[in-house]
């Protein structure tokens, strides 16, 4: 039941209290409103015409007032006249005044119903100021004249433009400004995180409501789904694990490769609980301004906590979660501020808040050790590599959308792709999908996934070398390796070797062990050094002649070589293990740490190293010798048919030896 859910607090007086959504700031809302209100009345009062005594007269009795000397002066704008009297007039004027100023006789009697209706649009009064209008269709050349002759000063200017199109052409942009200070001020009363937003967190929500991912999604990761059923245990009953006085973990690390679906199994935990999940990567904490990522830390648990009960998933931790004060110079102000706010935030929950901090990280050294510590990461749940039968149910779950031939076996595929995370196994998936569609097919076939391995292996096909001479001389040098791994027992087996380019190589000998290795014998790293120097060798016995494409046979050889004497104790050196900074993340830190062993030490470990490899060369160079004429049949049918599959190489060299057990 929802009741049993609800912790209380302390006193026992009911659920404790949650933030709720912000109230509007209307005080704030109704200013905005009304300042651009107050300016716009303004400004129409000021712009707005004012009245004037004017009187409107017929354009004769204007000709007239002309005549008599008793205009001032006139202002003529298109076909509108307006001007001034030297005496005031009375207008309309006395009818027998009227009649009087006009001759009358018997045929065009002067009455009021013939005059023009304009001398009746004043009212009766005394003016001292006038407006006509011009007749532009028949026009008056004389005006100009009468009007210099009676010495009235006359001002021309051009019509003047509507009020309304005056208003938009001069206060329309700073309307446009005040509308658009208004908007931005209203989004920083929503979201309440200072100008411009810039201190809200960006957390993606995922509510239940949404499609939903479990358990049941994930697959070849039992471990870390065991691990994690207790904090879904605890976000679904949290009144179980209270009542006995209980502290739940408040933040799991989720630490693994690359591509094993730490941010799949984030979203399952909050799939299975049923509860808001809130999910965001560390660098979008980080912003060029000091103190935004400290801001958006406290956003992001005010959120979580107002939904409770929640889970928060940071992914990349790293981002944010370095270790301080490493490096030369000075760390980075706001990635440490945030760091600071991050740890205040997890250590200030409250201990029955139903709030749990999920994190993925593929560097889990190079993490801040105040973030490892109890009351804040308390677990560590470790997601690695699939096996067998987890990469079989992760193509399971990759292909229930695919259209699979009858040939497409997924038990064989988890055997062939060793290694595979599952990001890497559902590339797969969709590249075979791929390759079927662009060969017009219908159906996946078992070669199309085959094919794709090869492209996310090797790298995709180039054309094929036509200098002889370059041919010749890749052929010896694949052939040198897969000869060595072959009669090598120890050596992973061989399935494909092609002189056509794959990426960046000019040549590929494919290896794949049958069985999951966890850990590495003497025997077996030899046997890898051999086939590493079987392609430099071949070339020395072959061609008499060395080429720059052993260069990276070289320097695996060299790494693998220098970590059998440091770290493993394999060499002449004894037990002892030297520390490397060959993976030291931070610029500097080792210049502050010192090396813990001598340069006469160091002077020995170089030396072991160039003695390892040196005697493994030797050794290749026997077998090479011993077997040049199956040396030779395989780089002839290199050359012919350019890719050699594993049933060609029994058939050239002959079965390959058993190791001894």
């Amino acid at each position: 039941m929802a009741s049993e859910q609800t912790p209380k607090n302390p006193q026992g007086q009911g659920p404790p209290p949650q933030p709720g959504p912000p109230a509007p700031r209307w005080p704030q809302i109704i200013l905005w409103v009304l300042i651009p209100i107050a300016l716009i009345v303004w400004n129409i009062v000021a712009l707005w015409p004012k009245a004037h005594p004017e009187v409107t007269l017929p354009y004769s009795a204007f000709l007239a007032q002309v005549r008599a000397s008793n205009v001032a002066m006139v202002h003529i704008a298109g076909d509108q006249i307006t001007g001034s009297f030297i005496k005031s007039i009375r207008w309309p004027a006395a009818k027998q005044e009227t009649t009087a100023a006009v001759p009358a006789t018997p045929k065009a009697p002067l009455t009021k119903k013939s005059l023009s209706p304009q001398f009746d649009t004043s009212p009766p009064g005394t003016y001292s100021e006038f407006q006509t209008t011009f007749p532009a269709t028949v026009g008056d050349p004389n005006l100009i004249a009468m009007l210099e002759t009676h010495k009235v000063v006359v001002d021309v200017s051009h019509p003047s433009s509507p009020l309304l199109l005056e208003l938009l052409a001069n206060w329309f942009p700073m309307l446009l400004l005040l509308g658009f200070f208004w908007w931005m001020g209203m989004r920083a009363t929503q979201n309440q995180a200072g100008l411009f937003g810039l201190g809200r967190s960006k957390a993606r929500r995922y509510s239940e409501n949404q499609s939903k991912v479990t358990f049941n999604d994930v697959a070849g990761a039992d471990e870390a789904k065991s691990d994690l059923k207790e904090e879904v245990d605890f976000l679904r009953h949290p009144a179980k694990y209270h009542n006995v006085g209980a502290r739940i973990p408040r933040g799991v690390l989720l630490v693994g490769p690359p591509g094993t679906g730490k941010t799949l199994l984030g979203r399952a935990v909050a799939g299975e609980a049923g509860v808001p999940f809130f999910s965001l990567s560390a660098s979008e904490f980080v912003e060029m301004f000091v103190g935004v990522g400290a801001s958006r830390v406290r956003d992001l648990f005010t959120q979580a906590k107002a939904a409770a009960p929640a889970i928060v998933f940071i992914d990349e931790l790293d981002a944010v979660g370095r270790r301080r004060g490493a490096g030369i110079g000075r760390g980075n102000d706001e990635r440490e501020q945030t760091l600071n706010q991050l740890l205040v935030e997890m250590d200030g929950f409250d201990a029955r808040q139903e709030v749990i901090v999920l994190a993925a990280t593929n560097r889990p050294d190079v993490l801040d050790p105040a973030l490892l510590r109890p009351g804040r990461f308390d677990r560590q749940v470790t997601v690695g590599l699939p096996d067998r039968k987890g990469r079989e149910g992760i193509l399971c779950i990759h292909t229930r959308q695919l259209h699979l031939a009858a040939d497409v076996d997924l038990a064989i595929l988890a055997r062939t792709t060793m290694g595979f995370s599952g990001a890497d196994l559902a590339n797969l998936c969709n590249e075979a999908a791929l390759l079927a569609a662009r060969h017009d097919r219908s159906e996946i076939l078992m070669s199309d996934f085959g094919e794709a391995q090869d492209k996310i292996l090797l790298g995709g096909a180039r054309p094929s070398l036509v200098d002889p001479r370059d041919r010749r001389i890749v052929a010896y040098h694949e052939s040198g390796h897969a000869l060595v791994a072959w009669f090598t027992p120890a050596a992973d087996p061989v399935q494909k070797v092609t002189i056509v380019p794959h990426g960046r190589a000019l040549g590929v000998t494919e290896q794949l062990p049958t069985d999951e290795r966890y850990n590495y014998s003497v025997t077996y790293l030899m046997a890898r050094l051999a086939v590493m120097l079987g392609g430099r060798t071949a070339e020395e016995i072959a061609i008499g002649d060395i080429t720059t494409g052993a260069e990276n046979d070289l320097v695996e050889a060299t790494a693998l070589a220098r970590r059998m004497v440091t770290r493993w104790g394999m060499g002449s050196l004894g037990l002892v293990a030297f520390k490397s900074d060959d993976h030291q993340p931070f610029l500097g830190y080792d210049l502050s740490q010192g090396r813990e062993y001598s340069e006469a030490t160091a002077a020995k470990i170089d030396q072991e190293v160039q003695r390892l490899l040196e005697d493994r060369h030797k050794a290749v160079h026997e077998l090479l010798t011993g077997q040049r004429e199956k040396l030779e049949s395989l780089v002839k049918t290199l050359l012919q048919e350019d890719t050699v599959t594993q049933e060609t190489l029994v058939e050239v060299l002959g079965p390959r030896p058993q190791a001894q057990a």
